[in-house]
């Protein structure tokens, strides 16, 4: 019996004592199949990106409340309690009076630009004089103020523009945490797409070790018949020992893409195993520019954001320049009081004709110069064209990463069709290659160079299988059109 015949005989028992042995131990739960629509999922759910922008949102949405706040009504309520004491010389005492006055009031702007107060206020009087009729006195009385700007400050679009502008933040902040999604599917995808090829790197590394170790086992029986050299043999296992050195590092090029994609998906998940990936079918239709280039510019999530920032820099312009102008108020003030012995006689004389008053102003006010206004009008232009030129340019760019992301698309499926003929053609070469060596008509090293081809073939295929479906994400994010593909709705 050869040496060769007994090593695989102690092997075999070896492996079969193994399985004794184990045979008792529950078998491990099968890992379910990880499909791409279930890691975008969960990315959805659990990705880091995600969360942190959608605190963005949260915080314009609360911007646009606060903006509102300036047309709320703001009350006012006052109490005053004050005494005067007036020395004298006389034996009498000295001359002592005093007060308290209490007002309630509501002013509130409205979207004119105008402010408008309603107040009522209480007033009692006392004193140890004896030339006051009514001691104590009561007085009370109600006013209606309004002063309306005719210049600065005046009309619905300038004072309702704050609000505006707070409205499309928040129209900002949605595009941009849909563009976090479109780039956060984008990653998910690519991660499975590498741990795809990793997997499959792995898979094709450990059927090289097979064909090095047939190749080895073979080189080893021809030797002992005296075919076959020690230089065979030794070819053969430098042959296997490249295999095993191309399996822990496509191994170790495993686990770091499963980690990349659990970083995506999850948190802090990166002990559960990662079930069974694999490449669909590719389904797609052919891309077109003019379709693609369509979407883009209707979807395109910083697109529409940089044209709601000009409509924010419009808006700025408009206060600006309004903000360049004098200041003009015309005011006017209309009021009802009265006063008797008691707090009820004294609100009662309020509806009699005779205690009235009332008040017009008008205020005017103008900067010399006007210099710093019309400079932050100036500026304000500036910005607004600059982002105008900056919206041309995204314009463009989309252009230009439409046409190269379709003629990516289009140049994937060629390479697809390409190296799965050279794939077809390296394992018959391999195995022409394969009979020629048993029929001693080639040498180990001829075998193992016509496997390291069918090895790259093989990887070939597979890495241009996965630039496909990149190339298709990639189109996908461009267009917004993945938010389709995974059925992500995003709440406005």
């Amino acid at each position: 019996m050869s040496r060769f015949t007994v090593r695989a005989l102690w092997v075999s028992l070896s492996l079969a004592s193994l399985t004794c042995v184990r045979a008792d131990e529950p078998a491990p739960a099968p890992v379910p199949a990880l499909t791409l629509d279930a890691c975008v999922a969960r990315a959805m759910q659990k990705n880091f990106t995600l969360q942190i922008q959608n605190y963005s949102t949260d915080v314009a949405r609360e911007a646009l409340n606060v903006s509102k706040t300036a047309f709320d009504p703001t009350f006012t309520a006052t109490v005053t309690r004050s005494a005067t004491e007036v020395a004298q010389k006389s034996s009498s005492g000295g001359l002592h009076s005093d007060s308290t006055t209490a007002r309630l009031g509501v002013n509130q702007t409205i979207a004119s630009g105008a402010t408008v107060e309603l107040s009522t206020g209480l007033d009692r009087a006392s004193s140890n004089s004896t030339v006051y009729l009514l001691n104590p006195s009561y007085a009370s009385d109600v006013a209606l103020t309004v002063s309306q700007p005719l210049l600065r400050g005046a009309g619905l679009r300038v004072n309702r523009a704050q609000i505006e502008r707070s409205k499309i933040g928040v129209t900002i902040a949605l595009l941009d945490y849909r563009g976090q999604v479109l780039q956060v599917i984008r990653d998910t995808e690519v991660a499975y797409y590498n741990l795809v090829y990793a997997r499959g790197q792995l898979g094709v590394k450990q059927h090289s070790l097979e064909l090095a170790q047939r190749l080895l086992d073979e080189n080893r029986t021809r030797k002992a018949t005296g075919v076959a050299t020690d230089l065979d043999v030794l070819s053969a296992e430098v042959g296997v020992a490249n295999a095993q050195n191309g399996i822990i590092t496509a191994e170790q090029s495993v686990r770091n893409s499963e980690d990349a994609l659990v970083a995506l998906i999850g948190q802090f998940e990166f002990d559960q195993p990662v079930g069974d990936v694999a490449l669909t079918t590719d389904t797609e239709a052919t891309p077109t520019f003019d379709f693609s280039y369509k979407l883009a510019r209707e979807r395109q999530p910083d697109y529409l954001a940089t044209q709601a920032l000009i409509k924010q820099l419009e808006l700025d312009v408009t206060t600006t320049k309004n903000a360049a102008l004098p200041t003009v108020n015309v005011g006017g003030t209309l009021g009802y009081n009265g006063t008797d012995r008691t707090y009820g006689t004294a609100f009662n004389r309020m509806t009699e004709p005779d205690g009235y008053n009332w008040e017009l102003d008008l205020n005017v006010s103008v900067p010399w110069g006007l210099r710093a206004d019309r400079a932050r009008l100036r500026s304000a232009q500036a910005s607004l064209r600059q982002e105008e030129a900056r919206l041309r340019q995204l314009d463009q760019n989309l252009l230009v990463e439409v046409r190269t992301a379709v003629r990516a698309v289009d140049t994937n499926r060629q390479s697809v069709e390409i190296y799965t003929k050279a794939t077809q053609l390296a394992e018959k070469q391999y195995e022409l290659e394969l009979a020629r060596f048993k029929a001693g008509l080639s040498t180990s090293r001829q075998v193992l160079q016509i496997q390291d081809d069918l090895e790259a073939a093989r990887l070939n295929e597979l890495s241009a299988r996965v630039n496909l479906r990149t190339a298709i994400a990639n189109l996908h994010q461009i267009e917004s059109s993945s938010l389709d593909r995974y059925r992500v709705a995003i709440a406005e």
